[in-house]
């Protein structure tokens, strides 16, 4: 991750791969306010400054439903 406000691809998928029944409220609560800052972060840098790791992970958020 290089940018602040911005999570990891891996993070990202791994998030989306542990169901939540799995996850402590704790967790889930984290996920959620993490989630939110990383989309309005992507939304608010340009696609063209954006890396090619960047767009993967937004368009991977995108497909997986987004923050919750």
């Amino acid at each position: 991750m290089s940018d602040i406000g911005r999570k990891g691809l891996g993070d990202k998928v791994e998030e989306k791969a542990t169901p939540d029944s799995q996850k402590s409220t704790l967790t889930q609560a984290k996920e959620t306010i993490t989630g939110a800052g990383d989309k309005a972060a992507g939304q608010a840098q340009p696609d063209t400054e954006k890396s090619a790791t960047q767009k993967v992970g937004d368009s991977v958020s995108g497909a997986l439903g987004g923050t919750k």
